[in-house]
């Protein structure tokens, strides 16, 4: 079938993206489902600093490919071999694609699945298809889900089923910014009754860190950044604290703020300062945690006898170390409830046509998600 989707060709094009336009609206041959694989219509998707990582050449990635992970949307057909969803169930997409047989996923860890990140690493669904072309040529998927589109060929291992009555815009969230956050303090970290917590980096994935810690009982959360208007919301989203990242003695501010430093620092920022500042805040015998996802060049200097002699854990957090099927539903629930407000974190609305200027709003770092409706 034809489609229309934002399509990459080129990294590193320079700021603004409005004008270079890295992304250009083009019509590509999306082929049937196969095996193991469903259709899905397109409702939402999400601008995640994970696609303007591709864009600025942060993640190099095969070229073209059309980009986008964190989306809803709803199912249209469904490939051979499966069976447990069927057209017009809602589901959210997942950009770690799980196996379900590999050692990791028996172990109960699917987003180190080692198929999916081989298969992501491709360009390729969770078993080598590509299902995107334009003119006889592939066009490469953007970690199994390649959202920017109208609709998309997904492994069965990249979608949950969730609960129609979520709106899509609502929903699409879940698939990376809620799962990757609120699973770094949940499972990675195990933040436990009294913690005290820095989250340094507030984008959607940070925030949602924040949530996590709330909901795990931190009694501190100290929120580290170098946007005051971003250290403004998440005060309003839970925060008890907030200290400018920029600010000379950052580190002593929150070090005098928690009695000595957290016992839980968290990089959610995907650089090198700020997996230090992280690092530098967290206490004698705490853990730090990062999901950042910085260019493979980066390099951090681990202060071997620090780790040592103050006995200190440093842990990355992959999709919130989740297994989706499992928490994806959880945190839906506890969003209903009131204890997780992701609904707050939608900064706008746009088009596809307006991708562009979206993620020029993105890199300037005021903004938190825009969803592209489709």
């Amino acid at each position: 079938m034809k489609i229309k989707a934002a399509l990459i060709r080129q990294i590193g094009l320079p700021q603004p993206y409005a004008q270079s336009k890295p992304l250009s609206i083009e019509e590509v041959d999306l082929d049937a489902p196969g095996e193991r694989e469903v259709l899905v219509r397109v409702r939402a998707a999400s601008l995640c600093h994970s696609d303007l990582s591709t864009i600025n050449g942060d993640r190099p990635r095969q070229m073209p490919m059309v980009l986008g992970h964190e989306a809803a949307g709803e199912v249209v057909e469904c490939g051979p071999g499966v069976h447990d969803l069927k057209p017009g169930d809602h589901v959210v997409m997942v950009f770690a694609p799980s196996c379900g047989e590999c050692i990791a996923c028996q172990e109960g860890h699917p987003g180190r699945c080692e198929p999916g990140q081989k298969a992501n690493g491709a360009g390729a669904l969770l078993g080598g298809a590509i299902r995107l072309s334009q003119n006889g040529q592939p066009v490469y998927h953007h970690v199994g889900v390649s959202a920017f589109a109208e609709y998309a060929v997904v492994n069965r291992g990249s979608v949950v089923k969730i609960d129609s009555t979520l709106p899509f815009d609502e929903a699409a969230l879940f698939g990376c910014a809620v799962l990757t956050g609120v699973g770094a303090a949940l499972n990675t970290a195990q933040v436990f009754p009294g913690a005290r917590v820095g989250v340094v980096g507030l984008g959607g994935v940070g925030l949602n860190a924040l949530f996590g810690a709330k909901v795990a009982g931190a009694s501190r959360i100290v929120a580290i950044d170098v946007h005051d208007d971003k250290l403004v919301l998440a005060k309003k989203l839970g925060a008890t604290d907030t200290v400018n990242a920029k600010d000379a003695d950052a580190i002593q501010k929150v070090k005098d703020l928690t009695g000595g430093g957290v016992d839980f620092g968290f990089e959610m920022a995907g650089s090198v300062q700020a997996m230090e500042l992280a690092y530098r805040i967290t206490r004698r015998g705490g853990t730090t945690v990062t999901a950042g996802l910085p260019h493979p060049d980066a390099r951090w200097q681990l202060q071997h006898v620090n780790l040592t002699a103050e006995e200190r854990t440093v842990k990355g957090s992959y999709v919130g170390s989740c297994v989706p099927p499992r928490d994806m539903p959880r945190y839906i629930e506890l969003y209903r409830n009131g204890m997780l407000p992701v609904n707050m974190l939608m900064s706008d609305h746009v088009g596809l046509e307006q991708i562009n200027e979206g993620f020029d709003n993105l890199a300037s770092g005021h903004t938190v998600r825009q969803i592209v409706m489709l």
